[in-house]
């Protein structure tokens, strides 16, 4: 936390980073939310506060500019973690809380942690703590309408306030140092958003507080409008329009199609619709998806006229994924077509894949070993695995996995398990079809299995790294190998087609993505296209190897670009972010954005699937679903073989 979301945003003052190192921030957030405690996000803990997040509070407190001997007072105890952070820094903090279960509360926390140099009192905060002035520093973590008058008289000579002012869609964190009896100065912080400090001299009990409910701000008015102004709209994808709309990337050599759901309907048949048009008008002619090589290789085999082994692809977690009628009724096609070019005698479409492992089968078995070993250390695993995503949060159970001696006693053995595995998929894949391709990839896939599975069980940016730097090396060696004519659709999440440089994968976590690589390898040959939505179903499992289920999709947050779209108030459109100047302009600014994988964790949805991004820097064009439908799984059906499933045939 310290390294990544504190001194990376500019806070250097070793006081403050050596006290957010002392104080344990899970401490001060509620049962159940621990795993997030260290992400760069503020946390509710009830009554409508939150506990901020962990750069805003190093900023506040770097601004205060403590000293050793200071008196300091805090406006707003909330959880106490400031609190906590100040008193390992100053002499003495003096806090003030409106809500007494969190005075209390606080108050107890202080006490287990041995920090006895903190009062903790219930109040106005608004009008300070007359009796304990004068103070060196004043730290308000709530907004005002303005500075309160009392607070800056309870300011000794040079002390320092530090305070958001403003309405909630306009506050600026201000710093106040008194320079004489009646004199102080005024520096502007920059712009930041809390609650509302309700007391005497701030805002009344009746302010709004910021919901899902909230309407849009002003702030926000003026690019929703622009994206209401420059959506083209289309009313089916099977329509002619929507073709057209598609023709704008005939030019490129890459099309990137993304994806906010690994579940959902509408994403599927988008991507299916857009690269049926591309193969069949603008001459592309290999499809890649985020999906292990061995698999992708059996549907390439089927989709060319050869038949499918016993064992099936893509069957295990999460096998919806691939295994749905959405995705059936593509690859159908795509052997209708190649069909109709081996009668004309043209060359066929391809179909590979570009991860660079068996994802869910070398996960199954670090379980299947762990559960026989260790059952606990099993169960860590599958927590750790639930999260295997850039926007979701790096829980606590990663940093447990890698102290924990049975976990670690584990790891040759299991990393021997891994590579056994993809040797075997590598060997049934190259049975049938020993070209020099699959010859290839399957050298490449080996020499680099022990690293990634390494990073791999213990988790973080290196192993997001590894696996979308070796999925942009496969594109290129595909197209390298299938010529200069060859051209290529790739689907995937968009977290992994979107360019990582302009959200937080990049800014807090050193993470790069497919898309990024393919724009820097292809500059001006490369399209990046996500797809979004509000609200619906999507087809997702609580945790990692768990049941698929239908869920419901939370409506879109406040302050999020799904946001902003749906207040457009279109139902479907594309968004072309390179084409109009003004709207890739007002479609710059960080904002939230959602993105949902396999795993969806509705009750934690802001911390779990939600990072700040620039929606027009992210992608070349966005295409937007008001509402949307979840995936349909393709059902197993009973044989005197077995369960057979009817994939690829969906029928």
């Amino acid at each position: 936390m310290v390294e990544h979301h504190v001194i990376r945003r500019g806070i250097h003052d070793r006081s403050v980073t050596r006290a957010m190192r002392m104080v344990p921030r899970e401490k001060f957030v509620d049962p159940g939310f621990e795993e997030f405690a260290y992400e760069d996000a503020p946390l509710s803990i009830g009554e409508g506060q939150t506990i901020s997040q962990p750069s805003i509070v190093a900023l506040m407190i770097e601004k205060a500019a403590l000293d050793t001997e200071d008196r300091v007072l805090e406006v707003g105890t909330g959880s106490g973690y400031a609190s906590a952070l100040i008193s390992r820094i100053a002499r003495h903090v003096y806090s003030i809380e409106r809500h007494e279960r969190l005075a209390l509360q606080a108050r107890e926390r202080f006490e287990k942690l041995g920090y006895r140099n903190i009062d903790v009192r219930v109040g106005d905060g608004s009008k300070g703590w007359a009796k304990a002035a004068p103070f060196d520093a004043i730290i308000v973590s709530a907004g005002a309408p303005e500075v309160p008058a009392a607070l800056k008289e309870q300011l000794d000579l040079g002390g320092r306030l530090v305070i958001p002012v403003g309405r909630s869609d306009e506050q600026r964190l201000k710093r106040i140092t008194r320079t004489g009896a009646a004199s102080f100065e005024e520096e502007d912080l920059g712009g930041v958003l809390f609650v509302p400090l309700i007391g005497e001299d701030a805002w009344t009990a009746a302010h709004p507080m910021y919901t899902a409910t909230a309407r849009s701000s002003p702030k926000e008015e003026i690019p929703c409008k622009m994206i209401s102004a420059a959506a083209e709209e289309f009313s089916s994808i099977e329509d002619k329009s929507f073709a057209t709309l598609v023709d704008r990337f005939a030019d490129s050599r890459i099309v990137l199609l993304g994806e906010s759901s690994h579940g959902t309907a509408e994403f599927y048949e988008t991507r299916a619709a857009i690269s049926r048009h591309l193969i069949a008008h603008h001459g592309f002619n290999l499809i890649a998806v985020e999906a292990d090589w061995p698999d992708a290789a059996a549907i390439d085999r089927w989709i060319n006229g050869q038949r499918l082994k016993d064992g099936q692809p893509f069957s295990r977690f999460p096998r919806w994924m691939w295994r749905n009628l959405e995705f059936s009724r593509f690859i159908g096609w795509i052997k209708e077509e190649n069909e109709r070019r081996k009668a004309l005698h043209g060359d066929p479409v391809r179909f590979y894949g570009l991860d660079l492992y068996n994802m869910s089968g070398s996960i199954r078995s670090v379980l299947d070993y762990l559960e026989n070993v260790s059952p606990e250390t099993a169960k860590t695993a599958r927590e750790r695995y639930g999260c295997l995503s850039p926007w979701q949060s790096d829980p606590a159970t990663y940093g447990r996995a890698v102290l924990t001696e049975a976990y670690r006693s584990c790891e040759d053995a299991v990393l021997k398990q891994c590579i056994e595995l993809l040797a075997r998929s590598l060997n049934d894949a190259a049975s049938e079809n020993d070209d020099f391709l699959n010859a290839v990839q399957s050298a490449r896939l080996l020499a680099a299995a022990e690293r990634y599975y390494r990073v791999m069980y213990y988790g973080g940016a290196e192993a997001w790294n590894l696996r979308d730097t070796y999925m942009a090396d496969t594109v290129e060696h595909l197209l390298d190998f299938h010529g200069a004519a060859a051209k290529i659709i790739i689907w995937a999440h968009n977290s992994h087609i979107g360019d990582a440089r302009y959200t937080d994968m990049a800014a807090a976590r050193d993470e790069l993505s497919l898309g990024q690589l393919c724009r820097q390898r292809f500059a001006e040959t490369t399209s990046l296209v996500g797809l979004g939505t509000h609200c619906g179903e999507v087809l997702a499992a609580d945790d990692w190897d768990g049941p698929a289920e239908r869920k419901q999709l939370n409506p879109s947050l406040p302050q999020s670009y799904e946001r902003l779209c749906h207040d457009a108030a279109k139902p479907q459109f594309l968004l072309d972010l390179k084409a109009d100047e003004d709207l890739h302009a007002s479609l710059v600014e960080q904002r939230l954005q959602r993105f949902v994988g396999v795993i969806y964790r509705p009750d934690s949805e802001r911390l779990s699937h939600y990072m700040s991004t620039s929606l027009s820097r992210q992608y070349d064009a966005f295409i937007w679903f008001d509402e949307t439908h979840a995936l349909s799984p393709l059902v197993a059906t009973q044989s005197g073989r077995g369960d057979q499933e009817t994939f690829p045939f969906g029928l």
